[in-house]
């Protein structure tokens, strides 16, 4: 008897389509993918829509309307794996800048029309609506991360998803400290594993692409910042990136602006 192809659905909320074009980016190895699977939802590939249930889906974006935190839900039911890509799914991404500002005023400041925009006052991830059950971090996400835990997933394995900080990829690389040596600021020590230390590797400091690590000591990075000549005001812009909605990069962002308004 001839066994069933999963079912694989990759739906988009509010970003850029990066994410998605990573997966696309795995060319070949894509192909191999899609020859094993039925994908059945996949817009930035293909107009061709095929209805759940799915047995893996893949989100990018953040929620930022109430019609968008509706559809999340109904996408959830229909999804027996759920896995959010890339840092609007896993965080808000950079539209969460707005989370801590008047929503009302910037959307006045931005839109010609503001009278025809309907939005939430926050951008939120995936996780805070459903349940999420792999969480894929970056921006863009890691195009090999990915195809490695979508390829785990079709066969019925568990995936692995490191979470260590980026400062380990650096020792184990043989990559020299940037903030040790030369003084750079780095967010390194506090920032979750998923770029291959890409930024250290070309002598720059880390930017905190893939959002805070599982156990980040953000207090005790703030005092190294500090000593490297960065200012309370820079330390804050520091984290108001990517991953600004996720704690604890949300709080350190908060105090700065706390400290700005005083």
């Amino acid at each position: 008897m001839k066994q069933r192809k999963k079912k694989l659905a990759v739906f988009k909320f509010a970003s850029c389509d990066g994410c998605q074009l990573s997966l696309l980016d795995c060319e070949d190895e894509l192909l191999a993918v899609a020859g094993a699977v039925d994908i059945a939802h996949f817009l930035e590939a293909s107009s061709r829509i095929r209805r759940g249930p799915y047995d893996v889906t893949l989100v990018e974006g953040s929620v930022t309307t109430e019609h968008d935190a509706l559809r999340i839900q109904k996408i959830r039911e229909q999804s027996k794996i759920l896995v959010t890509i890339g840092a609007c799914a896993t965080s808000g991404g950079i539209q969460a800048l707005r989370n801590s500002r008047d929503i009302a005023e910037m959307v006045r400041v931005v839109y010609a029309s503001p009278q025809y925009i309907s939005t939430l006052d926050t951008s939120t991830a995936i996780s805070d609506h459903v349940h999420v059950d792999y969480e894929l971090r970056g921006c863009p996400v890691n195009k090999h991360q990915l195809l490695s835990v979508l390829t785990s997933l079709l066969h019925g394995q568990v995936p692995r998803v490191p979470s260590h900080p980026v400062c380990l990829d650096c020792k184990r690389s043989g990559v020299v400290c940037v903030s040790v040596v030369d003084g750079t600021p780095c967010l390194g020590p506090v920032t979750h594993t998923g770029c291959d230390a890409l930024c250290p590797r070309y002598g720059r400091g880390c930017f905190g692409c893939y959002g805070p690590s599982d156990t980040p000591q953000v207090a005790a990075q703030a005092l190294v910042l500090r000593r490297q000549g960065q200012s309370d005001a820079q330390i804050a812009a520091g984290y108001a990136s990517f991953n600004v909605g996720m704690q604890p990069f949300a709080q350190e962002f908060a105090k700065g602006l706390a400290k700005d308004k005083r």
